[in-house]
């Protein structure tokens, strides 16, 4: 089977030609090598298009920043359904390459959205297998709101960007100091977009502190002389990243009604709340373990759970329960009570479900 890197290659070929024969309704074609970054990415994984496989899982892929969508439009050719945004104003075209792209390619597999990345992001889907960030953290405001957003939604991330391991100054080195360099407007590349520039230690902070864990990491051979500014000092590091926040487990998607993990942990959800199941099988039993809170029992006496096409269920006692319902595509839940909103939490709480540890959801 061919690796990674040699489809790669030969899809930009394709795109080459494309290029060539047509232009972006504005503006011309993003002049920098996206697919290049698909070498690196590729040796981590062995070369082996099947793990490239097997880490998105049947999930989207998510790719922020995404230029012309060469990244984009490449997964999809694997077989990917992939999401590819980018911020129009400051996107090389205006996002006119990425259409003319998608229109030549005839690529229903790619939606292509334009957002603002220093702005909370409303994506499509509940969660994605993997997400691309390459090029973008430096151009970004708000580098740790971005990681800690796709550390919930994403189960890997591969993305790149600029380090440092000496200050401007050329003498002060800062490799092994967990910061960033904040540029001045237009001090690298008369560019006003380019904002923070990580040590490598501050790229591997901020990358845990934001909820991931590093696979893998690779930079450039000039690593060890790059410095914030100069053309010559400009070293990128490549890292493979894994989320370390507890996801839903594998073939369930959550869909209405759950609020986001606390403590890396669990969840509550609000009084209707519901998931999918990607391949339920007839005759299954579904289990869904969750916690019953003494405040949602409080002053009521017992809390009654509709789940799927099972009898509803009462509980008298706060604690641990397992609800047992038929497997199905979707299945609803419905309380019938919860707590809140209040003054003190605008959210409506019902159940706690715990993510971390044994599956709170299980097929038998």
């Amino acid at each position: 089977m061919r690796s990674i890197w040699d489809q790669a290659h030969e899809f930009r070929n394709r795109l080459t030609m494309i290029k060539r024969a047509t232009a972006p309704a504005t503006g011309a074609w993003y002049p920098y090598d996206s697919l290049g970054p698909m070498e690196i990415f590729g040796e981590f994984l062995g070369g082996d298009p099947a793990r490239l496989l097997q880490i998105i899982g049947g999930k989207p892929v998510l790719d922020l920043g995404c230029g012309d969508g060469d990244l984009s439009f490449f997964l999809a050719s694997l077989g990917a359904e992939v999401e590819a945004i980018d911020h129009a104003p400051t996107n090389y075209n205006r996002m006119a390459g990425a259409n003319a792209l998608k229109q030549a390619l005839g690529a229903s597999r790619v939606q292509i959205r334009a957002a603002d990345l220093d702005q909370p992001l409303e994506l499509c889907a509940p969660v994605y297998g993997l997400a691309l960030l390459m090029g973008v953290l430096y151009h970004l405001k708000n580098p740790y709101s971005i990681l800690e957003t796709l550390a919930h939604k994403a189960r890997y991330c591969f993305l790149s960007t600029r380090i440092a391991a000496l200050a401007e100054d050329r003498k002060t080195r800062i490799a092994k100091i967990p910061v960033a360099y904040l540029l001045s407007e237009g001090e690298v590349n008369q560019d006003d977009t380019n904002f923070w520039i990580f040590s490598e230690a501050g790229l591997r902070r901020i990358i845990s502190r934001s909820g991931w864990r590093v696979v893998e990491f690779r930079a450039t051979s000039n690593a060890a002389s790059s410095d914030p500014v100069s053309r010559g000092g400009d070293a990128r590091a490549y890292c493979l990243i894994e989320s370390r926040v507890p996801q839903a487990p594998a073939g369930i998607q959550l869909l209405d009604g759950w609020h986001a993990i606390e403590f890396g942990a669990w969840r509550w959800t609000e009084r209707r709340f519901s998931f999918a199941i990607d391949d339920p099988v007839e005759g299954r039993t579904l289990g869904l373990r969750f916690y019953l809170a003494p405040v949602v029992l409080a002053g009521r006496g017992s809390v009654t759970l509709r789940g799927g096409e099972a009898p509803p269920r009462t509980y008298t006692t706060p604690g641990e329960h397992v609800y047992e319902c038929p497997a199905a595509s979707r299945v609803h839940f419905e309380l019938d009570t919860a707590i809140g909103p209040t003054n003190q939490d605008s959210r409506e709480l019902g159940l706690q479900v715990q993510f971390w540890g044994a599956p709170p959801i299980t097929l038998v």
